[in-house]
């Protein structure tokens, strides 16, 4: 109980900090936030009570103080562009993220494995350099980029090249323009809109969870208890089940690392995409200075990450009995 309540007032107090960073950083950015309100023949009075009723012309550590009681009471305050609640903005969007992010996070974990588990098991050989290479490509490579290449690709270049209408890829946003009626149809067409979306970011999410995997696996292959099996002559599925056993700890710490990069991707991935996730609504309110949605996706993405490392945290000592 005591090591459970340690891990939880870390987690709170990054949280703060992530989110006491982020407001001063946006209070302290140039620029008037009211001017991109206001009406651009706006007089001097109406300047003065947009900025009162927006609350900005308090000083920051009171504005600090109403935000952080709001925010305790669930109440993240209004958006300055829209003037609607800014948990109705974020309830919007998030569904869609996370079912954007819940998908590429469990193809990437999966795909990956396998491939560093395919890496690990030729270690050394053309087949393992040239999965390396690649990898270390997509990885390297901004999610932006690959985005626009796989629109360039597989939705004009498919139109270019005269391929048939099923297999040119829609490229923005959930739903045909002219609609799909409703139904199967409906739901075939929200699929054909979020293959490039999910394979962009199961693309990088892989490629750095196969680099990590193989270096995880080749660790394991080479412990004595390993080689002792393979002595007794253990192989096959009960030699890989063995194999996965002794992983399992760093296999957990590797799903909750990877999640920072699936969000982080899809801030640029949602905004090519053109879809009404969190990733554009933090985009499109950083562009116009709406800092209450700024300040309300920023809670919520740090708690999802802080909540996934702390997860892993809790669940080391159960995979590994070493920790117990």
């Amino acid at each position: 109980m005591r090591l459970l309540l340690r891990h939880l007032a870390a987690a709170a107090l990054l949280l703060w900090i992530v989110v006491t960073v982020v407001f001063v950083l946006a209070r302290l950015a140039p620029g008037d936030p009211v001017l991109l309100v206001v009406s651009p023949g706006a007089s001097a009075e109406e300047i003065a009570t947009t900025r009162a009723r927006l609350g900005l012309d308090a000083p920051i550590a009171v504005q600090y103080a109403r935000w952080a009681g709001g925010a305790l009471r669930g109440d993240l305050g209004t958006s300055v562009v829209s003037g609607r609640p800014v948990r109705a903005v974020l309830a919007e969007a998030l569904p869609v993220s996370l079912a954007l992010g819940v998908a590429s996070l469990l193809l990437s974990f999966a795909i990956g494995l396998a491939v560093g588990a395919i890496q690990a098991k030729r270690a050394g050989t053309r087949g393992d350099l040239a999965l390396t290479v690649a990898s270390t490509s997509l990885a390297a490579a901004p999610a932006f980029w690959l985005a626009l290449g796989a629109i360039a690709v597989f939705t004009y270049g498919a139109s270019r090249l005269g391929f048939p209408e099923w297999m040119r890829l829609p490229a923005f946003g959930l739903h045909a323009p002219a609609g799909s009626g409703s139904g199967l149809a409906a739901l075939i067409d929200v699929a054909r809109h979020a293959v490039l979306p999910v394979a962009v970011l199961t693309a990088i999410g892989a490629a750095g969870i196969a680099r990590y995997a193989r270096s995880t696996l080749l660790d394991v292959v080479d412990l004595e208890a390993i080689r002792a099996a393979r002595g007794r002559g253990i192989g096959g599925a009960m030699l890989a089940g063995h194999v996965l056993r002794i992983a399992l700890p760093a296999l957990v710490v590797l799903f909750a690392l990877a999640l920072p990069g699936v969000i982080a991707g899809s801030v640029f991935v949602e905004s090519v995409f053109a879809w009404p996730g969190m990733g554009r609504a933090m985009t499109v309110a950083i562009l116009s200075r709406d800092v209450p949605v700024v300040l309300g996706a920023t809670l919520l993405y740090a708690a999802g990450v802080i909540g996934a490392n702390l997860t892993a945290d809790l669940l080391l000592p159960v995979v590994d009995p070493r920790l117990r």
